[in-house]
């Protein structure tokens, strides 16, 4: 381990293992796939360096499930895994959610449908956001767009998996993954020891037994588990983040999360030096969606365009947003392709009105 305040130059998926462990991670299940493999890799030595278990499980799938039994123990685990691998662990992470089970799930998003390609692609976040399995349930989703907010929010993810008490993820690329840049590491304040001390399964010496579950049989019960559900999430929403960039003379917002969005930034400024009014807003809180941030935004009167690298996914959060004043035009990206700043110039003129 670096460190406190220590200055490194490494990759995002570097700077996500390293947030996990100073955040307290004892136990990492993951299986390899392109493009998140320098997780498990540096988990491999340096989780038990530090008193952790690493576990390269025999798939996708097993992984996924012995999240189950260290989060239900009230242990600070995670895993990681690249789109298909993420489809597989779907229905652990759905069990996860009914049973209220706090874990970390990283997910650096590959190309698609299918086996698609290792390179960058956003069309996971449906997915993501809308809960990937079956039932009714979320996911707490962040979305760092630079190597520093990787390694700064894992660490917040496990605090708020905790707090809520359910699974959160973390939703990168390629991009973010494979790029190196500058990380200041930094520790924060010790787990409580006590964490989780009201539900978690620790032996039941000395008071009752304890059962955590996702499924309900008696009459009614599924839907006071739902209701209960839902009162967490609606909790949730007093949790967004965005980065907001140019944004108080833009006649033009763009809405863009992630990498995308940190391109998207470029191409502003290099608008802005040409006198065009754009600015940026990037939602860094997938799930709950900064919604609330949009629509004053649009009660300014600003006009929106969204920028994805898929074929519309955000674009549809955006809309019901902004929807009693407003629309969003979209621009989408196509994956399997690698944009540029250059790339956003034309549909951004082109939603301004050509100025």
């Amino acid at each position: 381990m670096s460190k406190n305040g220590e200055k490194l130059f490494i990759k995002g998926n570097e700077a996500i293992a390293r947030g996990a462990i100073a955040a307290g991670l004892k136990c990492y299940f993951g299986y390899p796939i392109t493009p998140q493999n320098d997780i498990p890799e540096y988990m491999s030595a340096a989780l038990p360096a530090v008193g952790g278990e690493f576990v390269q499980a025999e798939s996708e799938v097993a992984a996924a499930n012995m999240l189950i039994g260290a989060a239900a123990c009230g242990v600070r685990s995670m895993t990681s895994s690249s789109s298909p691998g993420i489809s597989l662990k779907q229905e652990a992470i759905s069990y996860l959610a009914g049973s209220q089970l706090p874990t970390v799930i990283v997910n650096m998003n590959r190309g698609g449908p299918g086996l698609g390609d290792i390179g960058p692609s956003q069309g996971d976040y449906f997915q993501s956001v809308k809960g990937g399995g079956h039932g009714d349930y979320r996911v707490l989703v962040l979305a760092p767009g630079t190597c520093q907010e990787a390694y700064d929010l894992v660490i917040k993810a496990f605090d708020l998996a905790f707090k809520y008490r359910n699974p959160v993820m973390i939703l990168g690329d390629a991009i973010l993954g494979q790029m190196k840049e500058p990380v200041i590491t930094w520790t924060p304040e010790e787990v409580d020891k006590n964490e989780g001390h009201d539900w978690r399964i620790c032996g039941a010496k000395g008071r009752e037994g304890r059962i955590l579950k996702s499924l309900f049989l008696s009459e009614g019960s599924l839907a006071a588990h739902h209701e209960h559900l839902q009162k967490k999430y609606e909790d949730m929403g007093e949790f967004t983040q965005q980065e907001e960039y140019q944004i108080d003379d833009a006649e033009l917002v763009v809405v863009a999360y992630g990498s995308i969005g940190r391109i998207v930034k470029s191409t502003v400024k290099k608008l802005r030096s040409s006198g065009h009014k754009v600015g940026l807003f990037r939602p860094i809180t997938l799930y709950p969606f900064p919604s609330n941030d949009l629509k004053k935004l649009a009660e300014q009167g600003k006009k929106f365009l969204t920028i994805e690298h898929n074929l519309g996914q955000m674009v549809e959060d955006v809309r019901l947003s902004i929807r009693t004043i407003t629309d969003s035009d979209f621009f989408g990206f196509l994956p399997g392709n690698l944009p540029t700043p250059d790339d956003f110039e034309e549909p951004i003129l082109k939603s301004l009105g050509g100025k």
